[in-house]
């Protein structure tokens, strides 16, 4: 197998779609839709009626809103808008995905191959999410500078989805051996 297959490379069975010519990963699909509407859904319960004193789903939107700005006031300009809402999206969906990952029971619902699991399980997740940071950032560099930006981060976040691939395997392997190892009996 050469370079140019390595997009045909597939560890277990997944769930696939066909939408128009495109093969749709739809176990992806399927979580992401989940953890959008509970965003989506809480958030609009949460802040439709805005109290003074607030209730505690109130609190935290407005919390993680105030930290997210936080963030982007020390990394980006105050009048970043786009960055900020980047920045808010990524972290609402990480945070949710993950969360999802914890808390619902993906494993009970049949699929007629592969399994459900929290969106972030799956690295197109990740990837989509960082090539919306990459478009956002040339874009930021664009408008702000009238060019494109140093192509010396490209390289950096290539090793960076790397790393954290590998960080996230080393993570996984280590806690299914620890959980292997206490569920056996004794010899």
């Amino acid at each position: 197998m050469g370079y140019t297959n390595i997009s045909g490379v597939e560890v277990g069975q997944h769930f696939y779609w066909q939408i128009g010519g495109f093969q749709v990963h739809a176990q992806v699909l399927i979580t992401s839709w989940v953890v959008i509407a509970i965003l989506l859904g809480s958030a609009t319960l949460v802040v439709r009626n805005p109290q003074t004193i607030p209730t505690d789903g109130q609190n935290f939107f407005e919390y993680v809103l105030e930290f997210i700005r936080d963030v982007s006031k020390t990394q980006m300009e105050k009048n970043m808008v786009l960055g900020f809402l980047l920045l808010e999206l990524c972290f609402y969906l990480f945070l949710f995905s993950n969360w999802s990952g914890a808390l619902l029971p993906w494993k009970i619902i049949q699929l007629p191959h592969g399994e459900l699991a929290a969106p972030t399980n799956d690295i197109n997740t990740t990837v989509a999410l960082a090539l919306l940071t990459s478009v956002a950032y040339f874009y930021a560099g664009l408008t702000k500078k009238g060019l494109v930006p140093s192509i010396v981060p490209i390289p950096v976040m290539f090793l960076g989805l790397f790393t954290s691939g590998i960080q996230a395997l080393i993570f996984a392997t280590l806690a299914a051996a620890y959980i292997g190892e206490s569920m056996e009996g004794h010899h």
